[in-house]
């Protein structure tokens, strides 16, 4: 298996990862008080929109060309991080 395609089945899992926990913080949301609902549907929103931009760059170096996908995984380690750190802060909001 050669790096790309170890890179994008990493990538891959962390994005379903990424999605039960996105699942989770929706649950926890709807027992909320309304204030607080309110808070972790904006976070939620984020984190999807987020998401989604990361699947877009995933996408990207699926279909990337040898040179290029290298590129391309900068910006998909950088999306990464926004995630990381937005998911981290909705979870710890809800301890």
């Amino acid at each position: 298996m050669d790096k790309r395609t170890e890179y994008v089945e990493k990538l891959s899992a962390q994005m379903v990862e990424w999605d039960n926990q996105i699942d989770l913080l929706k649950d926890k949301a709807e027992s909320a008080t309304p204030e607080v609902k309110s808070e972790f549907h904006n976070a939620i929103a984020m984190l999807q929109l987020k998401r989604d931009e990361a699947a877009a760059k995933l996408q990207g170096i699926s279909t990337a060309g040898d040179d290029e996908w290298e590129e391309l995984k900068k910006g998909t380690e950088q999306a990464w991080s926004g995630i990381r750190t937005i998911l981290h802060d909705a979870i710890m909001k809800i301890k």
